[in-house]
């Protein structure tokens, strides 16, 4: 007996449907994400936050990844600001999963955001010079590979907490610590700053100048601003024990020396981490703040969407 014509169409819309998800995982896994997302608007099949991973950087045996969190809703034709984010720890530990709120957040807001993982001394006996040339990595990955990762190569935005906020604005203003025989042509400077209580300062006296040494005058922020430093804004508890006050009120003072934007939010009483998501209110508080300087800078629109009751 023939089925009817409608519950044929059905089986054959479900069978489709089922082809479409499979090739769609397959791509996942295959990191190619163009097509991916072509396939999740053409047949809505996933209206979900999608997250993919890639290895950015292989060193010897170890291969280093990056987390990218792509916009629910995306226009496939489209490129989009990207922001990515390293992970606080003094360059001795940490993890990605620090900025997962954030990357959530602001994926939702029309960001593409990375969570870029990077060698630190715990895990692979390494120093905060490797870190930096890990970041710088990670920001020529996304560059050169902008077309395919539907990433808008002009638009990229540096963010981290602590040390994390040490290496995002290190790969803006610092020219040494490149990793040998990479593409220098290709730029690991991002078109801004997001930082959460940021060691700018590495020099005597400063954080991690035991470690650091002489070489602070060629790996320390705060000692290396130039004209043409990207805009920045950045956030510090008032009783913060490894970071004054008066050190990023002096850091804002040389970026408009030179002619460069800087944003300094400070939050009275707080100590450092104060930003981090456990912390739900000064989280909240900082989120906002960042979704505003974003917005001014024309890489997110609209008002944030997060609450600061």
């Amino acid at each position: 007996m023939l089925l009817p014509v409608r519950l044929f169409l059905f089986i054959c819309y479900r069978f489709l449907t089922l082809v479409i998800q499979i090739l769609i995982n397959e791509l996942k896994m295959k990191k190619s994400a163009t097509l991916y997302i072509l396939l999740t608007i053409s047949f809505g099949i996933s209206a979900q936050q999608t997250v993919t991973q890639y290895v950015y950087k292989q060193v010897d045996t170890l291969s280093l990844t990056m987390d990218i969190y792509y916009p629910s809703s995306m226009d496939a034709g489209k490129k989009y600001p990207a922001m990515i984010y390293f992970f606080g720890g003094g360059w001795v530990g940490g993890s990605t999963a620090q900025f997962e709120p954030h990357a959530k957040y602001f994926s939702e807001r029309g960001l593409i955001c990375i969570l870029a993982d990077y060698r630190v001394r715990n895990k692979h006996k390494t120093s905060p010079f490797e870190s930096l040339k890990d970041a710088k990595s990670a920001i020529r990955y996304i560059r050169k590979n902008a077309e395919r990762l539907n990433i808008d190569p002009n638009q990229i935005i540096a963010s981290g907490g602590s040390a994390g906020g040490h290496l995002a604005a290190a790969t803006a203003i610092i020219e040494k610590y490149d990793e040998p025989g990479e593409d220098l042509s290709i730029s690991s400077i991002p078109q801004a700053l997001v930082l959460f209580n940021p060691v700018i300062d590495n020099g005597p006296g400063g954080y991690g100048y035991e470690r650091i040494g002489d070489q602070y005058k060629d790996f320390s922020p705060l000692h290396n601003i130039e004209k043409g430093a990207p805009p920045t804004i950045l956030f510090l508890g008032t009783e913060d024990s490894l970071i004054p006050v008066e050190t990023v009120q002096y850091y804002k003072t040389v970026m408009e020396k030179v002619g460069s934007r800087c944003d300094i939010h400070l939050y009275e009483g707080q100590k450092h981490g104060f930003f981090n998501i456990w912390f739900k209110e000064y989280y909240n508080k900082t989120v906002f703040e960042a979704d505003k300087f974003l917005s001014s800078l024309g890489y997110i629109s609209g008002a944030p969407t997060i609450s600061v009751d």
